[in-house]
């Protein structure tokens, strides 16, 4: 599927005036509420929240959240809601900023949501969900990787994704089986999610035999990468994994070609988006990339494809994944036949399989998906697709 084209130089302006018509939205949303108390039509309505980065670097996996969120309360509410009640929808932006994730939960926690959508960066998730699970509220993440996440977590912490542990060793068994001869750099942004899934492949290389003969670190949001580049090829480089977000790499991949270093990328699912495409150009030709197996292809997930299409929306990247958090919790709450959240949190563990846009879904006693699966994905003349199921 041809991905979501928009020019790049307008993409955090619009995100800017999207922030401002949310703080707009939420104030709406907040006084509606208050309104209803006084009309005893609260009653008849529960409080959910999406928290993800609307604004910044990685506003455009935000904007994948969002529209699978809004989605996914527009069919819940048209079906009856949750236990009879409709959904009221709160979101928020954390910019993937660990302390404005912690305000940004807060901010729900104040709101009286039961549940979270989010967040998207673990930096961000792994702190918030301390506030959640004071508070005895649900969350979600359907884009956080990073083990600690759950391995520290609450009994309210969950994911829809797979684990970084799960996802590093599908990369390395991939290079090692395709480039056993490459001279290989394993690359990070220093944060918690881009060193925590390239510290997975640097272990899990180092299992299966394979010498990464560079190891290094650049600084997310450098716009200059130019040393770095002269380094790779000086030591000759063929094989690059990076471990951070869209932006940076492209950055990296585009200072690559002009210089005329062209190694094999490989990366993970931060680079799954057409705004990589928008940043490298055909420098990110040919980079191969972990993430789940295509949920839009998933029978399951077809009337939300068809819906998606409908608006123009694409479905791809997490934009179900953020769906099916709001889809399992309501399943979960209905067969509990409430929306409290030690007992719905408890009915999620214990229930399941979930029927989802992704398929059949069941957790572990940390919160984790049970078999969570991966794919290889390849960018090709701007578009990504699977290119192998298997390592």
């Amino acid at each position: 599927m041809k991905p979501r084209k928009f020019r790049v130089h307008n993409f955090f302006v619009i995100h800017q005036k999207q922030q401002q018509e949310h703080h707009v939205r939420h104030i709406l949303f907040s006084t509606a509420a208050l309104l209803a108390l006084g009309t005893g039509l609260a009653q008849a309505q529960v409080k959910i929240g999406m928290a993800g980065p609307l604004t910044g670097s990685n506003a455009a996996f935000g904007v994948q959240m969002k529209t699978g969120f809004d989605l996914a309360v527009s069919d819940i509410n048209k079906a009856g809601g949750v236990v009879g009640k409709k959904l009221v929808p709160y979101v928020v932006d954390d910019a993937c900023d660990p302390k404005q994730a912690v305000s940004a939960a807060n901010t729900l926690v104040s709101d009286g949501v039961v549940m979270v959508d989010g967040h998207f960066c673990s930096a961000s998730s792994i702190p918030a969900s301390k506030v959640y699970t004071d508070a005895g509220i649900i969350q979600i993440s359907p884009a956080s990787t990073n083990p600690a996440y759950t391995d520290n977590g609450g009994p309210f912490t969950f994911r829809s994704c797979g684990r970084d542990d799960q996802q590093g060793k599908v990369a390395a068994e991939y290079i090692a089986k395709h480039f056993p001869q490459a001279k290989v750099a394993v690359l990070d942004d220093n944060s918690t999610y881009g060193k925590g899934i390239a510290d997975q492949v640097r272990a899990n290389l180092g299992k299966l035999g394979i010498k990464v003969a560079y190891n290094g670190s650049y600084t997310a949001g450098d716009k200059d990468y130019s040393a770095l580049i002269s380094r790779l090829k000086s030591q000759g480089i063929t094989l690059v994994y990076l471990g951070g977000y869209y932006s940076d790499m492209g950055l990296i991949m585009r200072e690559g070609a002009q210089q005329g270093f062209h190694p094999q990328y490989f990366s993970e699912d931060a680079a799954v988006t057409s705004a990589l495409w928008q940043i490298a150009g055909s420098a990110a030709e040919g980079t191969l990339m972990t993430f789940s197996p295509p949920a839009e292809q998933d029978p399951a997930a077809a009337k939300a494809v068809a819906e998606l299409k409908a608006l123009n929306e694409d479905p791809t990247g997490y934009v179900l994944y953020s769906y099916a958090t709001v889809q399992i919790w309501a399943e979960a709450a209905n067969k509990a036949g409430t929306t409290d959240p030690t007992k719905v949190a408890a009915e999620m563990k214990s229930g399941g399989p979930w029927p989802s846009v992704l398929g059949p879904v069941s957790f572990d006693s940390k919160g984790d998906v049970i078999n969570a699966a991966y794919a290889i994905y390849r960018w090709h003349d701007g578009n990504y697709a699977v290119y192998a199921l298997k390592p």
